[in-house]
């Protein structure tokens, strides 16, 4: 029983810990645009951001957290081995993000966490325990895993569309209008960017929310799958510290080197971001904001300039995107070899 309390406790602050990497890695995904325009400076927009960052988690629901909290089946394993297997998966999830963020590169905490728990859960307890969905997307139904990486899949596509088709209603709206109408533009990013964190919180802390819930459901601390309020609020204070502390490595990447951004086109990305990851959060999508942001600027800039894209940058990123969940996974693996190896979690 001690075991199964320390290692519980251990797996918590690692979901905290994950949570926090991930408002510090996706940090400059809701501000870069903001920033890049220079509709803010970079102290207004983690005020404006923090704030509704923090209200995110708190007023958006639980949709998200209970698809991420049911993707993975461990009924039936043994506590200490089940909480083992979600350590790891985390701990694979946060050495990615890390990892990335070092680099500069804007890679997916979502596609990360999903990486490292498929990893993690299929070396441990085998294949099995993983709610694959296919079963009912055969009768015309998204669950599980095919719901999750259907979401994280579409998300960027629609990212792209939405935003080169705002852009262009936009640019058909605006094409009269002086170069004074910059300033509005600019003035019009403070309730944009914070639709954009709200949006964020709403989905990415939710993420968190269900791993949580499901340590402690596990760890027989509650007797079914509901988000307490008190990890609704820790995990919105982990998530809006890792926003305040800002991983800005990646702002210059999605602020310049996707497409020169100006204030019509930061506009366009964060009325589309933000719509796009709202709506999937009320359908308990879960998204990754680095795709839908990166791949809005892509369609702004396809719209207008499409010689202008960076498209040597956008296939970079895209194939950190897509190395994302087998290295998340890998790393996950190597992790659960070594806790095993201490805790002997395998029974």
């Amino acid at each position: 029983m001690e075991t199964l309390f320390l290692l519980a406790v251990a797996t918590v602050v690692i979901v905290l810990i994950f949570d926090y990497t991930n408002g510090f890695h996706d940090a400059a995904n809701i501000v870069a645009t903001v920033i890049a325009s220079r509709a803010m400076t970079p102290a207004q927009a983690v005020i404006i951001v923090g704030v509704f960052e923090f209200l995110g988690p708190l007023l958006g629901g639980t949709a998200v957290a209970n698809t991420i909290g049911k993707f993975i089946t461990l009924d039936g394993v043994a506590p200490v081995l089940a909480l083992s297997v979600l350590l790891c998966g985390l701990i694979g999830a946060i050495v990615w993000n890390l990892a990335t963020w070092y680099f500069g590169i804007p890679s997916s905490s979502s596609h990360a966490l999903v990486g490292g728990l498929i990893g993690a859960v299929v070396v441990a307890v085998g294949a099995d325990h993983v709610a694959w969905g296919f079963a009912e997307l055969a009768q015309g139904r998204l669950t599980g895993i095919t719901k999750v990486l259907a979401a994280l899949v579409l998300s960027p596509l629609i990212g792209f569309w939405v935003g080169f088709i705002i852009h262009r209603l936009m640019s058909a709206l605006l094409r009269a209008a002086s170069p004074a109408a910059n300033a509005r533009l600019r003035g019009a990013q403070f309730v944009t960017a914070a639709g954009l964190a709200f949006s964020h919180g709403a989905n990415d802390a939710q993420k968190s929310m269900g791993i949580l819930t499901l340590v402690l459901l596990l760890g027989g601390f509650i007797p079914s799958f509901e988000v307490p309020f008190w990890v609704m609020l820790a995990c919105a204070s982990a998530i809006t510290l890792g926003i305040l502390s800002g991983g800005w490595r990646i702002v210059r990447t999605l602020g310049f080197a996707i497409y020169r951004v100006r204030p019509i086109h930061a506009l366009g990305s964060q009325l589309t971001s933000a719509g796009v990851i709202l709506a999937a959060s009320i359908g308990g999508a879960p998204v990754s904001t680095t795709h839908v942001v990166a791949t809005s600027i892509m369609g702004i800039g396809a719209s207008e300039r499409p010689r202008a894209v960076r498209w040597a940058k956008a296939k970079d990123i895209a194939t950190t995107w897509i190395i994302t969940i087998p290295g998340a996974a890998l790393v996950a693996i190597q992790a659960y070899a070594l806790v095993n190896l201490f805790i002997g979690a395998r029974a």
